[in-house]
């Protein structure tokens, strides 16, 4: 970089409409000679500051105005150079300035520390005499001091003035020119930032000014104690000028004046280029404003503000999480501990003010900044920068995705007709959900589970994603498992829909997007077998593909990404690895392409996920059940799903997670069906062909999204990590066939998008209805399938024990009931169920993946067996002992076998021997007893579990709560996202 002085700027810079940015000033204001001869009988001492902590070398920027300096048509009559730190060669530079004297200082010295070092020199006129404070980064123009000097000459109440700032390499781009404070003492720059077209040349009288460049006279400097050194480095200027309005001075705008500064943040905030300085800059802002309040606030009042200070914080952290700001955070926090503990400098602050002070507060009042100013300075902020993007409007009715989302309701609604007078759905992996509201969050915290004979220990967070649904309809919970599968069609178009905005502007594609997502055959089949987790996946998945597709750009998108990313991996554990591996993968890609930008973002999506799972992990971990966290969550349920084998995986690979060719051989089974795993090749082909097309990243990506979902699906319909009673449960593949379907509809989307020319508009409509077309016939099976009887879904229970147990446990969750199963190698099954049901909620993986046999589980076990057998006396007055009043029989899963009759017949005459059991009949849930004696209330849970419990709900909804706040939108978000293309993608239409 150049070190040689710069050629001096004439003061009159033009302005982009042919008007000198000094023409105000210039017609309205002395002459050129008046000013110099007004300013020559003013002695001038500059003091200039240096402190080598910038990016950019203090040297070469101490050098351009060293020579600034040395051009001045009025020359300084004496400078003093601080320099707090350096080196040699900065030294060097200093010595060779002809300063009459030089100070040196630590490091650390601050600019209101250093320029209390400096005695000015007075001339003869002692009132006359004036002190300039420059930093290193500080270049005026030749005729900035004549001007200055001559304006405080001729004002005599003015205490200081000051320049127009100017940007070190853009004379036409304003810094400050003025500043002012709201009634909260807010800061408020009256022009920064703009560009410079004369539009504030006429302002003279201001509240404060920017420390930089100012002109104080050298009476009033004395008379104000100087610069406040407990400000942190902001606001010097502005409480300069307060204090001087109070001492009956005033200051004034010299627009004429223009002095570039580069930001280096030895005078005034530095120019917030990296994450270090954003917070430094926002840490310094904060102490001054807190310090400013305690200092300008009545006597009275004092007290309460200093209370108030960390209460604020907290409120300020909820404000700064709304706003997408979370890196104020800590700065916020900081600033709120030092003004906290900073009673001294406070006291400082006052007593200066008090000593100097000869006016009310009335004459700060009119130079304060109104709301009405300041909502005005926002609404001007523009929409679209100068040369930025401006996204496209979104056309949700305009290009027919009103029309799509009602047609796929429509064909719910054929597809599922009963499910309108359902109150609770069933079948499959589906149960009722708790009566209650609070039941339901009851199941989804830490402590005793609603399964088991005590079992302790963390939920599953599928149970918080299922409060959450349950919360929706909250007076009759299991409605709201009815009415997501009603509305499963139309919110996958929309969420489809919406997924394909991120892909392409056409609205065609994007209908075609829609479509094929409401059609794919994993949630078809997950809706028609009664897979809750599935169904959620597949919902949730394009929404995650839409906000994690900006994540790195916006902290919105992030916290929606993070909130969505942690309610996929709760129901689906088995997506943890293709999901970690994309977000390494957008890591690696933000730190490589984007130097870093965004990477707290993405980091920051990771973090509501593990803070669900974290304690679920903790204790797999330590019980040796770690591959348990990859179980599906929710009713273990063997359902159909294909074989693990060469043929199944083939299925996979076409998009079919089921071995009925996803209801084709159920619909043609006498007939032809090899053609079926065919529908998907169009999509397929397409998908592949994204990566050839000039948006080749975005295709690059998508087709890693399906071959990490693809891969997902292989390796979960070999691994069974679950049972229920004697049966082992394989994982689920359609949750990783979801994803696969997810990457290889958007790649098909890109290639249709960007992959044709327009001149082959045709051949687009060709492929596009041919994809379509082969989605409608892949899901014909399963939307007839209700119809047809082949469902497995059905109409309730209500609960999963008898009417008599369900009217007792709907008031009272501790009722326990001992559910026995006979199995078909004659032996007996037991379960522990409290309350009024099974749940969705309330099951546990706990329970389900466990490998070894607890202490709980032998003692069940020994219970179990004691009932079936006649020979045991106290077993009953045990379980009584135990919280459990009912003993329910159930029958044995269809067919029954020769054993299982056996078993079920034997334990019938062993408990309706049994004295202390009473029959309360024959049950559609099968034979119940309830128990004579007195049922002693459940054993609490201990108060060391309480406490965990708290704290762990505590730690979860504070991190839930903030990625919440964070993903909010606000006026600004949304004005920040529309300055950024709604497609994303190293495209044409990708801003940044």
């Amino acid at each position: 970089m150049p070190t040689v002085s710069p050629t001096p700027v004439p003061p009159t810079s033009p302005s982009s409409d042919g008007v000198t940015s000094n023409a105000a000033f210039a017609s309205s204001g002395p002459s050129e000679s008046a000013l110099t001869r007004a300013s020559a009988s003013n002695r001038i001492h500059a003091v200039l500051v240096v402190r080598p902590d910038g990016r950019t070398p203090a040297a070469f920027h101490l050098r351009r105005t060293l020579a600034a300096l040395a051009e001045q048509t009025r020359p300084v009559d004496a400078l003093t150079i601080v320099v707090c730190g350096g080196d040699d060669h900065l030294f060097e530079i200093v010595d060779a300035a002809g300063a009459e004297s030089v100070v040196k200082a630590p490091a650390s010295t601050g600019f209101a520390a250093a320029t209390a070092l400096v005695s000015p020199r007075r001339g003869e006129n002692v009132d006359g005499d004036a002190l300039w404070l420059l930093a290193q980064d500080t270049a005026p123009e030749p005729d900035a001091l004549a001007r200055l000097a001559g304006a405080l000459e001729l004002s005599p109440s003015v205490a200081f003035v000051a320049p127009k700032l100017v940007r070190w390499d853009d004379r036409s781009e304003i810094v400050s020119l003025g500043v002012s404070m709201t009634r909260v003492g807010r800061t408020v720059g009256l022009a920064d930032g703009e560009l410079d077209q004369g539009q504030h040349d006429a302002q003279e009288d201001v509240l404060g000014a920017d420390v930089r460049g100012i002109l104080v006279r050298s009476d009033a400097w004395d008379r104000l104690g100087g610069l406040d050194r407990g400000l942190a480095g902001a606001d010097e200027g502005l409480d300069l000028g307060v204090r001087a309005r109070l001492a009956g001075g005033r200051v004034s705008l010299v627009p004429a004046a223009l002095v570039a500064t580069a930001g280096d943040g030895v005078a005034g905030l530095p120019v917030p280029l990296t994450p270090q300085r954003r917070r430094r800059a926002v840490y310094a802002e904060r102490v001054a404003q807190l310090r400013r309040r305690l200092a300008y606030a009545p006597a009275v009042a004092t007290p309460l503000h200093w209370l108030s200070v960390l209460p604020l914080a907290l409120w300020r952290t909820v404000v700064d999480l709304v706003r997408k700001q979370p890196g104020r955070i800590a700065s916020e926090w900081g600033a709120a501990a030092v003004a906290f503990v900073g009673i001294v400098p406070v006291w400082r602050a006052r007593r200066r003010i008090a000593r100097a002070r000869t006016a009310s507060w009335a004459q700060v009042a009119p130079l304060r900044t109104t709301q009405a100013e300041l909502r005005e300075r926002l609404d001007d902020d523009p929409e679209v920068a100068i040369g930025g993007h401006r996204r496209s409007d979104l056309r949700f009715f305009a290009g027919g995705a009103a029309w799509l989302v009602l047609a796929a309701l429509a064909v719910s609604v054929a597809a599922f007709p009963a499910l309108l007078a359902w109150p609770v759905l069933g079948g499959g992996a589906l149960q009722p959900l708790a009566n209650t509201v609070g039941q339901l969050w009851d199941d989804a915290a830490y402590g005793q589970r609603a399964l088991g004979l005590d079992t302790i220990g963390p939920a599953d967070p599928f149970a918080a994603v299922i409060a959450v649904l349950g919360s929706l309809w909250p007076w009759a919970p299991s409605r709201a498992l009815v009415l997501l599968w009603i509305l499963a069609l139309p919110l996958a178009a929309l969420g489809g829909w919406f997924a394909a905005t991120r892909v392409t502007e056409r609205a065609s594609l994007r209908l075609l997007g829609g479509a094929v997502w409401a059609l794919s055959p994993t949630l078809l089949v997950a809706l028609t077998q009664g897979r809750p987790t599935g169904v959620l996946v597949h919902l949730l998945l394009p929404w995650l593909f839409y906000a994690g597709a900006v994540a790195h750009r916006s902290w919105a998108g992030a916290g929606a990404a993070s909130l969505l990313l942690a309610a996929v991996l709760a129901a689906a554990p088995s997506l943890a690895p293709a999901m970690a591996v994309l977000w390494f993968g957008a890591v690696v890609l933000g730190i490589v392409l984007r130097a870093g930008r965004g990477v707290a973002r993405l980091v920051w999506t990771l973090v509501p996920s593990l803070a669900l799972a974290l304690p679920l992990v903790w204790n797999a971990l330590t019980h040796g059940r770690a591959w348990g966290l990859v179980a599906d969550p929710g009713v273990p349920w063997a359902g159909p799903q294909v074989a693990a084998d060469a043929a199944g995986r083939a299925l996979l690979a076409a998009g079919i997670p089921t071995s009925d060719l996803a209801g084709w051989a159920t619909l043609l089974p006498d007939g032809p069906t090899w053609w079926v795993p065919l529908l998907s090749v169009p999509l397929a082909l397409l998908a592949l062909a994204a990566p050839l097309t000039q948006r080749w990243a975005a295709g690059i990506v998508l087709l890693a999204v399906t071959a990490l979902g693809l891969g997902t699906a292989f390796a979960a319909v070999g691994v069974s990590v679950s049972f229920v009673q004697s049966l082992t449960v394989a994982l689920w593949p359609g949750t990783g066939l979801s994803l696969a379907w997810l990457g290889a509809l958007g790649g098909a989307l890109v290639a249709l998008d960007a992959g044709l020319a327009p001149r082959v508009a045709l051949a687009r409509g060709l492929a596009a209805t041919l994809v379509f077309a082969a989605a409608v016939m892949l899901a014909v099976p399963s939307l007839t399938a209700f119809t047809r009887g082949t469902a497995t879904i059905a109409n309730g229970p209500a609960s999963t024990l008898p009417a008599f147990v369900a009217a007792e446990g709907r008031d009272d969750p501790d009722v326990g009931t001992i559910v026995l199963t006979p199995q078909a190698d004659a032996g007996v099954a037991a379960q522990v169920v409290w309350g009024a049901s099974e749940t969705v909620g309330g099951q546990t993986t706990l329970l389900s993946t466990r490998t070894q046999a607890s202490s709980q589980d032998e003692e069940l076990a020994a219970l179990a067996a004691d009932l079936v057998t006649p020979s045991s006396e106290d077993v009953v007055a045990e379980l009584a002992d135990r919280g459990i009043g009912f003993i329910l029989l159930a029958p044995s899963t269809p067919p029954e076998t020769d054993g299982a009759r056996t078993m079920r017949l034997s334990a019938m005459t062993a408990l309706g021997q049994r004295d202390t059991l009473v029959v309360v009949g024959d049950t559609a849930k099968g034979e119940l007893w309830r128990v004579v004696d007195e049922i002693a209330p459940r054993p609490a849970e201990a108060a060391s579990v309480s406490a965990l419990a708290r704290w762990i709900a505590f730690g979860q909804f504070a991190i839930l709560g903030i990625a919440l706040l964070l993903a909010l939108p606000t006026a600004t978000s949304i004005r920040e996202a529309r300055r950024t293309p709604r497609v994303v993608g190293p495209h044409w239409q990708e801003g940044r």
